[in-house]
């Protein structure tokens, strides 16, 4: 009876620490929540339409074992949920990095960093054009690597990077349980068809990139939101 509560519960753990501590004094994240919402719905309009098209083509699907069996359109409730509480979670974490951190850690090297991950994800993505998850994910984080790389230029880049690293941890933790990990059966299933087959224990590398994108979005905007916000009140 529980199992169907599972994908939800998931949802609330990753977003519970983030949200109690977005209120600390020292943190303060509570105030960047105007900046944080635009962004989060903008990059909902790209990956929402993907995600329903991928299921609508079953290239994933998701265990009714344990979702709630509530749907908006054919995604489940919780899916939605997710697109919200982690990247809320990822960009938190952003934020508390820089301010505990001032010290440069990834700098400048950050943009070479995106445009070697860029031919590498291109280069792969065509090389496995026919695995559609694959080729998708890879193809489009590859281009937006290069946007960052070699139009944006943002400095944000390297915390960006910075963060990814950190939100591995939890990333490894939250994706282990949704693809099978310590539990019978996966949240969410994958066609075999459509991915390489590469797994680090349950989790298909695609998901790794799949996640990068996402969050790289999120905080682009959150980063445009918070400068322009800074702009006004200057002027």
């Amino acid at each position: 009876m529980m199992d169907r509560w599972l994908y939800l519960i998931i949802d609330l753990g990753a977003i519970s620490i983030p949200l109690l501590a977005s209120f600390h004094k020292r943190l303060r994240f509570d105030r960047q929540f105007v900046n944080l919402l635009p962004a989060l719905l903008l990059t909902m309009l790209v990956f929402i339409p993907w995600d329903m098209a991928k299921t609508h083509f079953r290239i994933w699907g998701f265990n009714p074992r344990y979702i709630t069996g509530f749907y908006i359109g054919n995604l489940p409730v919780e899916e939605w949920l997710f697109f919200l509480v982690i990247p809320y979670a990822c960009i938190f974490t952003y934020h508390a990095l820089n301010v505990l951190i001032s010290k440069e850690v990834i700098g400048k090297s950050a943009f070479l960093v995106s445009e070697f991950l860029a031919a590498t994800l291109i280069l792969t993505g065509l090389i496995y054009i026919t695995h559609i998850y694959t080729s998708v994910t890879f193809i489009f984080t590859g281009i937006f690597l290069l946007i960052h790389s070699l139009y944006l230029k943002k400095d944000y880049l390297g915390r960006f990077f910075l963060m990814y690293l950190v939100t591995l941890i939890p990333f490894f933790i939250v994706d282990g349980l949704l693809t099978g990990s310590w539990i019978p059966e996966e949240v969410v299933f994958y066609s075999q068809q459509h991915i390489i087959g590469i797994r680090l224990g349950t989790i298909p590398v695609e998901d790794m990139i799949y996640g990068m994108l996402m969050l790289l979005m999120n905080l682009t905007w959150f980063e445009y939101f918070r400068l322009k916000k800074s702009k006004a009140q200057t002027a």
